[in-house]
């Protein structure tokens, strides 16, 4: 796939303002990045909508389950800098043609592992192939979107992923309580599988894109150093870590606590569940576009303080308030969310992709790492104390960002 519409050295480059919301090229780039959100995110969580199933057919722990998703998420995340520094060779396009291929592929082979290890080996290596998405689509999108829609573009691939994840749950809901959980794993693979072709048939070709000359590991080092010494951007991945981490955990162990008792729901309608990610969806685009009027930071903290006051009412024993508390809590999560991983390519003038890929390790390690240790938690004290700790990790990002980021110095 041809990768610049002009040469590098034309001059017409340097003059690329992006294109613009409304045009074709614009309604393609988001629906084609919506595509790959739904391949992405379906397959990152396959297991997590039937978590209870695994657990029970293979005898482990809700912790043990739970490194299904884990796995894939350190997978996803140690290789989200390599993956960036390989699209600034080949291309963002051609990057995530090849991460989303070979997902999809690995996808299809878990429901054949014949043990708990093999399992998570394939799920590892599906993580890691998947790390040529998310990264690489921000940095994609700062390159080909005008600067002035590139915030509402960013928060409609964020409401994007919220589609895959959901799907991806509703689909292994239903067909695990109906036939196992290797089939619901078959499911979601075939269903990420579509949404890949779609990927492959929409998105254009890159107009913004300028190959990296090759550097040196010390060149690529240095890069990353200069964002660490930012600290705009570490409050950006601290947050990315603490909030996604507790919000991984929530998503993980709430079935767990609405399959016993005195709840007692079967996988199916736990499965559903996870249509509150619909306001995951809403809120991206929605905080998106109130950054216009109350900048970046403002929003961010709003995302932030309706997530503590959704984990506020899950605290009690009402499973309709429980409910309701999911769905504020992830619409405040998502918000926050959509405006971090915007924020870090406006924060950094070079290097996006690369500024990018630590939004995501710190992103996918929080994942990985607070996602499980949350099941320790969990059964050791119970829901109050998983929810508890995730309010607690959602003050500290807020007083973080708050600090780092005062109101005068936030860009609109």
């Amino acid at each position: 796939m041809r990768q610049n519409a002009t040469s590098p050295a034309s001059g017409a480059l340097s003059r690329w303002d992006g294109h613009p919301k409304g045009s074709s090229a614009y309604g393609r780039i988001l629906a084609g990045l919506s595509c790959a959100g739904v391949a992405t995110f379906a397959q990152l969580y396959s297991t997590q909508a039937v978590l209870p199933l695994l657990a029970a057919d293979l005898d482990i722990t809700a912790a043990e389950a739970a490194l299904t998703i884990s796995l894939a998420t350190v997978g996803l995340a140690v290789t989200v800098i390599p993956w960036s520094f390989l699209a600034d060779r080949i291309g963002r396009v051609r990057a995530m043609m090849w991460g989303i291929c070979m997902a999809t592929i690995l996808g299809l082979m878990v429901p054949l592992a014949g043990n708990f290890g093999m399992l998570l080996a394939l799920r590892l290596l599906e993580g890691m192939a998947l790390g040529g998405i998310p990264a690489i689509a921000i940095a994609y999108l700062n390159e080909e979107v005008t600067k002035a829609h590139a915030a509402l573009a960013a928060g409609s691939y964020v409401a994007g992923t919220t589609l895959g994840g959901l799907a991806g749950r509703l689909v292994a809901g239903p067909a695990g309580e109906l036939w196992g959980w290797r089939a619901a794993a078959l499911a979601v693979s075939l269903l990420a599988t579509l949404a890949a072709v779609a990927f492959l048939v929409l998105v254009p070709p890159a107009r913004g894109f300028v190959p990296a000359r090759a550097t040196g590991l010390r060149a690529a080092l240095g890069t990353l150093a200069g964002h660490l010494r930012s600290i705009r951007l570490l409050a950006l991945y601290v947050q990315a870590f603490l909030m996604m981490g507790g919000f991984v955990a929530i998503y993980n162990y709430l079935g767990f606590r609405l399959a016993g008792a005195p709840f007692g729901l079967p996988a199916t309608l736990i499965s559903l569940i996870f249509l509150a990610y619909l306001a995951g969806t809403f809120s991206s685009r929605w905080a998106a576009g109130l950054t216009v009027r109350f900048g970046r930071r403002n929003v961010l903290l709003g995302g932030l303080a309706l997530a503590v006051a959704g984990l506020a009412l899950t605290l009690t024993p009402s499973l309709v308030l429980i409910l309701a508390g999911l769905v504020v809590f992830t619409g405040g999560f998502f918000a926050a969310h959509s405006i971090g991983s915007g924020w870090t390519g406006a924060i950094a003038s070079t290097g996006r992709a690369q500024a990018a890929s630590l939004y995501n390790l710190a992103y996918y390690l929080g994942s990985s790492l607070l996602g499980w240790a949350g099941g320790l938690l969990f059964q050791a004290w119970g829901w109050n104390a998983l929810a508890g700790a995730v309010m607690v990790l959602a003050c500290l990002t807020a007083a973080t960002v708050a600090v780092v980021h005062p109101a005068e110095a936030t860009p609109h």
